[in-house]
């Protein structure tokens, strides 16, 4: 049985919920607090939470590139494991999409992790049931994510391959 979700535009003090939710959903990238909250607020029209009886269970941050507009750019997904199995992420997905804010948005990009098997499904289906291509091309490298001096004892993040997915709406 599927719970009830309201998809909605993060507000200010959702940023501690977004940051909670997101160090509940390992793999992703824990993020400061700040950038939570910048994102809830700065970018509430490209972001969407995802909410079940008072709960936040969903969230996807995003925004439009300030040197392409016409990119939306989907920074982190995130589905509580409550809320999993339901499709949550790819309507999430269709909800950034739809926002009037990304209304002449031709792209959808992201990064994926080569072992993220979950985001590689999730964004190859989203663009099938679109009919729209994906394309994947090389990004970030591990060498991009070692501390400034060289000390690669402490580097230990995967690839980021760019997906691009695409033209989303006629021109």
């Amino acid at each position: 049985m599927s719970i009830p979700i309201l998809f909605r535009e993060p507000r200010l003090e959702d940023g501690a919920k977004v940051y909670a939710l997101i160090r509940a959903c390992p793999p992703l990238d824990v993020n400061s607090a700040y950038a939570y909250f910048l994102l809830s607020d700065h970018f509430r029209q490209t972001t969407v939470v995802a909410e079940s009886e008072g709960r936040l269970v969903g969230c996807i941050t995003a925004y439009l590139r300030p040197d392409q507009p016409d990119v939306v750019f989907v920074w982190q997904v995130a589905v509580h494991a409550d809320a999993r199995g339901q499709g949550l992420a790819r309507r999430m997905l269709d909800e950034v999409a739809n926002r009037p804010a990304v209304a002449n948005a031709k792209w959808m990009e992201t990064t994926i992790s080569p072992s993220n098997a979950p985001s590689r499904r999730l964004f190859a289906s989203w663009a099938e049931s679109r009919q729209v291509p994906i394309e994947e091309s090389a990004y970030l490298t591990p060498e991009h994510f070692q501390p400034a001096g060289g000390d690669a004892s402490h580097a230990s993040h995967e690839a980021e391959c760019l997906f691009r997915i695409g033209p989303l709406r006629d021109s």
